[in-house]
């Protein structure tokens, strides 16, 4: 694969965009082909002339496609990027939306909203995996959490490589290298405060207190900067074929 590759990003709103991930895969030599379908921008039909395929989060849930139609073509984009052997990395509602393009489901997590800093709740599948090589190293690893839903029934042939303490898939595998993550590598304290923002009425009531949630992702900043960093960089060097 030449340097200086293109990336196709799905982008599901403003306010999630690919944030840190934006410079980490650019200083990788990785050109992101942004799409916002949710603005009126068309998404292909398959990954084509693109090395990779990276889909974002969002607000929305994977089944909501009568209300966000473009989640549908997502899925689709998934599904064939997946059989065509593109690397694929899915993040929170893409992780959700990977696995429902699959056959399985995504509902709202029984337990309420997750929200801050968890530590990576390895499983011994993730063994020699590419993209977690880097991460599994690490000891004590911790990542950054602000999802309501979760993946509640995996399609058939996924690899569950991490769980969350409540038992839910943290990190799967899809076929050879579509990965699906529910936690967000892409972002810091100040992206998380925009959307502690949007939802706090909703959360203050039903979930976890958002100013302790950013308060854990404020001190634990530097080393969730550090695993993103790596979660980045391990998927542009599959993407680049170095992995």
């Amino acid at each position: 694969m030449p340097e200086n590759a293109s990336l196709l990003v799905v982008q599901h709103q403003d306010n999630c965009t690919p944030a840190l991930f934006a410079d980490w895969l650019v200083a990788r030599r990785l050109t992101l082909d942004v799409r916002r379908p949710y603005a009126g921008d068309a998404l292909p039909a398959d990954v084509g002339g693109h090395a990779g395929l990276l889909v974002l989060g969002g607000a929305m849930g994977a089944h909501d496609d009568a209300t966000h139609p473009w989640l549908t073509p997502t899925k689709a984009l998934v599904r064939q990027a997946t059989d065509a052997g593109a690397p694929v990395l899915a993040i929170c509602l893409g992780h959700q939306l990977a696995a429902v393009a699959f056959g399985g489901t995504s509902t709202p997590n029984p337990r309420g909203q997750t929200a801050g800093v968890r530590e990576i709740g390895w499983r011994e599948e993730a063994g020699d995996d590419p993209l977690c090589r880097a991460l599994r190293s690490d000891i004590g690893a911790v990542v950054a959490h602000w999802n309501s839903d979760v993946v509640t029934e995996l399609p058939t042939g996924a690899t569950v490589l991490a769980t969350t303490d409540d038992g839910f898939p943290q990190v799967m595998r899809l076929g050879r290298q579509t990965w699906g993550v529910q936690f967000h590598p892409e972002v810091d304290h100040a992206v998380l405060s925009v959307w502690a923002d949007d939802d706090r009425d909703r959360t203050v009531s039903d979930g976890p207190d958002v100013d302790e949630a950013l308060q854990e992702v404020k001190e634990e900043e530097s080393q969730l900067h550090a695993t993103g960093r790596r979660v980045a960089e391990a998927f542009a060097d599959v993407v680049l074929g170095r992995r």
